[in-house]
């Protein structure tokens, strides 16, 4: 399945890019791309995000396929 990932702040600056498609062979929830991922770009697995699916926060156990929107957003404060 190939994803395709938005990277934001941070994010960007430690993957190297702002977005990319990534495939992968059994991905099917947002923790088994967070592994993907953290095995692909290990200083990652140091940062904290979040991680949103289809324009929503999505934890652990959401799932993805190859029609979601993904984005891995760094701490942000607003006001």
């Amino acid at each position: 399945m190939t994803i395709k990932l938005q990277y934001f702040g941070l994010i960007a600056e430690v993957v190297g890019c702002q977005q990319e498609s990534l495939t992968l062979a059994t991905i099917a929830t947002v923790a088994e791309l967070k592994a993907a991922l953290f095995e692909k770009y290990p200083p990652l697995s140091s940062v904290y995000f979040n991680l949103a699916v289809n324009q929503k926060m999505a934890s652990e156990n959401t799932p993805i396929d190859a029609t979601s929107e993904i984005a891995l957003l760094p701490p942000f404060a607003g006001g």
